[in-house]
Order: C-alpha cells, then structure tokens, then sequence
C-alpha cells in the first residue's frame, strides 16, 4: 500500500492534515492476476493504492480458472489497506469493475467447479479460456441477429459458448499422465444441474458488497447478448441449446438490470462493511467490466491547450485504448456504427446514451512477456536489469537507446516482422484460429536481439491497434486521439509506438491507474454527489501527458504496415494450401 504525495496547487490535503479532506470513493479493480484498490477523492486523485495478487489455475491447455472466493478475500484485504488512517465515515461510495469472467454459483450462491477435477473452489471461468472453441464455432453458423452487434462473429471469449459447454455432457472418465491420476467428472452432473446463479464477474462483486443480484447493463449487453432496449432474445438462447434460461425467465443469469453508476439496493451490507473495513450503508454502484471503466477513466479528460486535434470537438473523436494483459479499443458514437470484427454497438455500455465499438487484441502483454522471457538471453537481461534496480522492460528501453546509433529506435526493425496473434485474433479479424509469425529471425540469441525482438513485438502490437483504428473508420467512426491508460501505457516505448505508428498523438491520463479513476467514478455517481457519469468524468479524469507521432517516420512504418497486413495475408495461404488436397 502506498500513500502518494498531495499535488502541488490542490485544494485539500491528504488525511492528517490541517485542511477538511472532503469526501472520498474507493474505487476496486479485479485484473488478470491480481486485485488493486485505490481512495480516490472528488478531484479524481489517487491517494492511496494497493494490491494483492490471485490465484489462477491451469488444468489443461486453453483452460483458465479463479476461485470467487480468493477473489473476494483479496478484496477486502486491498480496501482495508487503502482505507487506513483516514476517517471511513468520509468514504462516500464504493465501485467495482473486472475482468469478463464467468462466475458458477448454486442456488444457496456456493461455488460449483468449472472444472472436470469436481474442485468448487475454481468456480470461474476466465476471460481469456478457449475451452469453449466447438460451442462457439456452432453458434457462430447460426448467423443468428444478436451476433450483428458482436461484429457479426461471437468470441470464445463471451459467455454463451462457456455456457454452453458447461451444459453439455462430456461423461466420466479417467485423466492420467506421468505424475496423476484423477476422475473425470461430468460438469452436467456436478455444475449445470445444481446451478443457481451465473455472474459476471463485476457483477458477482456487486451482489457481494450488496445481496443485489441485478446486473450491469454493461457486462449483460458486452458479453451476454442482452440489449439495452429489447431485452433478451427468446429465440436466441433456443436455438443455440440453452433454453433453460428462457424457461426460468432469465433468473439464473440477470432479469434486473441497471445501468453503470446506479446505486444498488441499501448499499454496503453490515457482513460486506466488516469484510471490507468500511461504512454499512454506503453507496455501492453497479459494476463495469474492466477496460470499460478504463475508458470512464481517461476519455472525458480536460484536453484544452494542448495543441490537439480533438480540442473543441465532439468526444466521439477519442478512442479509450487500455492496454493490460489484452488491449480494448473503446469508441464512442451518438448513433449506432456497425463494424466488422469489433464488438458492439452497445447502447450505454459504457458512457450513457452513447453507443461503444470495442475493438480488441488479446494477451497483449502476456505476449511480450512470453517474447521476452522464452529467449535464451533472457537471465542474462535479469541479471543486468537487477544489477541496475530497473525492471526488464526499462532496461531493454536503454538498450534499444544504446545500440540504435544514428537512426530513430524504430528502424532496429527493418527485417524484423511479427504477427502478434498468437491467442487469436479478436479484432478485426475475429478468427481465433489465427497464431503468430515471426519473420527475420537469425542465429544469434544475444541481448541485442531479444532487445529487437520485444521492440517488433510491441510495434506489432501497434500496428494491430492501427488496423482496428482503419476499421472502425471506415465504418464511420471518426477518430483523432488514443488516450491510453494500464499498465502498459507506463512504458514509453509502447506509447511512443502507438503514436508514431498510427500517426495519432496518445493523451496519457494524470493518474496512471485510470482505471481504479473509473471505478471511483461509479461510486461517485451512485452517492449522489455527481448528477451523472459525464459530469463525474470530467471532473473526475484528467490528462498528464501528450505524445506527439514522430510524423519523420512515417514512410518507414507505413512500409512495414505493408508488411503487417501481408503476414496474415500468406497464414490464410498456407492454411489453404495444408487443406488442400
């Protein structure tokens, strides 16, 4: 947990001082592999942070799961920490936004496993799983309506297709290998028939804090296929095999729903305040997936004499692109745009009464992990990057500095070409068959080539966001300005890399942690002390820093985006050619 100095010029102090600390909204983000909690006050400052990791499992290839439980431990233990030292009677509201995973609880909301080992305790099925993959395949073939605003081709990532599989029978059996032996459980048997409750996980968080069971308007429409002004589709759940739920009126997974920032029932219940260390009684607002509170976080932000394009101009021209363990690409759009391959339009999904694209690339950063740490030179970046108290990620930024000589960093690249679909491509493409390439690679496995490895990889990266950006702007968005926010806008070069290779200027947000920013922006919303989401934004977000494109290189990234799109261009080929006959 870390306290943060109060800012030069603001108008209170931090708690301690001699000034009134106003009132406060604690603001909690359930990330990928660890929970984060932030107090943030009216003026969208951080004044205290802390996190605390989760577990994850990994039973089989493709297979991703959490535990409800653990997650909600690691909550209390955050909010209790960032809460210390202050008078809590002062917190105002509380918000909580996370990952899209799938939460299976009974009817006496007990977790179920997910899993063929029987363990209730692993009770999610994360975003990220591809367990899924025939279930999807066959919904897709459906063609059915409701997949239009899916980009017209549904993710493995969504929940139906996990639904599904959870539902259909596999029978019993027996897993062995070298080192175990366990039964094969039927999750007909041991999850589905016992089910009584189906969460998102931002939901699930909510109903925690509050015994609410309504849904967010935001993870029912992204994830879920409910729409804002028709509901659920009847047909939809039928002809896909689940028709249990229609039967039952939607119960099991959400026939209440509220919008973002809407406060739920009494608020935090008197057991929810003990576990947490905070007030009973306080506002607590209905959730936001994630990157979707990203982009609360960071796309109202005051832009006013910063010299950019999007300076006086409506807030459709910002694209919110948060850029974690995946990257989302949100756009915004007063009437409903239809992309290929990008997700939506979702009616207030995000910011109320406009409509979302989200575009999106998944395993980002686990894909420059997985780049950087599986090169044979990588203890040795360890060891050097130790030795200089730096992480590995700012280390190979000096290095790049280092061996770039005369020319921009990014010419390093010149006969180094990757396709960075190695978890499938989510947007535009929507092929989750897609894997990634690399083309250029030599003999030589120093630290200058594991250097120019992971600069490839964060350009591809960047390229794959410039293709979403076309796409969406040939549908009719019409965009200016990426305003980036998680843990990967911290590092320069990946921000650097957006700017140059878009040709856009990336607005970086005052706060780093922009998301916990938009969490806090629900609790604000449901204490009432803000008449709406928009006016809790801007107040609420605030820019810190711009990165200009190095418009120089264009011709140079505009050559290798040729490259880019070529890449994929000969995977279809050779996939053709190997199904052939």
């Amino acid at each position: 947990m870390m306290w943060e100095q109060t800012r030069e010029g603001a108008g209170t102090t931090m708690p301690g001082g001699d000034q009134e600390p106003g009132s406060y909204y604690v603001g909690v983000d359930v990330g990928t592999g660890s929970v984060r909690a932030a107090l943030v006050d009216q003026r969208g400052i951080i004044l205290a942070f802390a996190d605390q990791p989760i577990n994850r499992w990994e039973p089989q290839f493709n297979h991703h799961e959490q535990s409800s439980e653990d997650i909600w431990a690691a909550c209390c233990v955050v909010t209790k920490q960032v809460v210390q030292g202050i008078d809590v009677n002062q917190i105002r509201g509380l918000g909580f936004d996370a990952t899209c995973s799938l939460v299976v609880l009974d009817k006496q909301f007990r977790p179920l496993p997910v899993n063929h080992e029987g363990e209730s305790h692993r009770n999610i099925i994360m975003w990220l799983d591809h367990r899924a993959v025939s279930q999807v395949h066959r919904i897709n073939e459906t063609k059915h309506r409701v997949l239009q605003c899916v980009g017209g081709v549904m993710s493995v990532e969504m929940q139906a297709p996990k639904l599904l599989w959870l539902k259909e029978p596999l029978g019993k059996g027996i897993i062995e290998t070298r080192t175990w032996r366990v039964t094969w459980m039927n999750l007909r048997e041991t999850c589905w028939d016992k089910a009584g409750h189906f969460f998102d996980l931002p939901d699930f968080l909510s109903w925690k804090a509050t015994g609410v069971t309504a849904r967010s308007l935001c993870s029912l429409v992204c994830k879920w296929t409910y729409s804002a002004e028709k509901g659920w589709d009847d047909s939809f759940w039928k002809m896909v095999g689940l028709e249990d739920f229609v039967a039952d009126n939607y119960s099991k997974i959400g026939n209440q729903v509220l919008p973002p920032g809407a406060s739920l029932g009494n608020g935090l219940t008197p057991e929810a305040a003990k576990d947490l260390g905070l007030p009973a009684g306080i506002a607590v607002a209905a959730s936001l997936i994630d990157a979707h509170a990203g982009g609360l976080g960071v796309i109202g932000a005051d832009v006013r004499g910063y010299g950019l394009a999007c300076e006086g101009q409506p807030v459709t021209s910002r694209l919110a692109v948060i850029c974690g363990t995946s990257s989302c690409h949100m756009g915004i759009s007063k009437d409903p745009i239809f992309v290929p391959g990008v997700w939506g339009p979702y009616f207030s999904a995000m910011v109320p009464g406009f409509w979302l694209n989200e575009g999106g690339q998944s395993v980002t950063g686990k894909l420059i992990d997985h780049m950087v740490q599986g090169h044979a030179a990588f203890p040795e970046l360890q060891a050097k990057a130790t030795a200089r108290c730096q992480s590995v990620y700012a280390y190979l930024n000096s290095h790049l500095d280092l061996i770039k000589k005369a020319r921009p960093v990014g010419f390093l690249t010149v006969d180094l070409h990757v396709w960075p679909d190695f978890h499938g491509n989510r947007s535009p493409l929507a092929d989750l068959t897609l894997k990634g390439m690399v083309t250029g690679l030599k003999l030589s496995q120093d630290l200058d080539d594991l250097a120019i490895l992971y600069l490839a990889t964060v350009q591809a990266i960047a390229f794959g966001t410039r293709l979403i950006v076309e796409a969406m702007e040939a549908a009719g968005h019409s965009l200016s300005t990426l305003f980036l926010c998680g843990g990967l806008s911290k590092n320069p070069l990946f921000v650097q890399m957006h700017a140059d290779i878009t040709g856009m200027p990336v607005v970086l947000s005052q706060e780093a942690e922009s998301v916990l920013v938009g969490a806090a922006v629900l609790g604000a919303c449901a204490s009432g002390d803000f008449t709406s989401v928009q006016e809790a934004m801007a107040r609420m977000s605030k820019v810190g820093k711009v990165v200009f494109p190095r418009l120089e290189d264009k011709r140079y990234y505009d050559k290798k985006y040729q490259v880019f799109l070529k890449l994929v261009e000969h995977q279809k080929e050779y996939a053709a050619i190997m199904k052939g006959d």
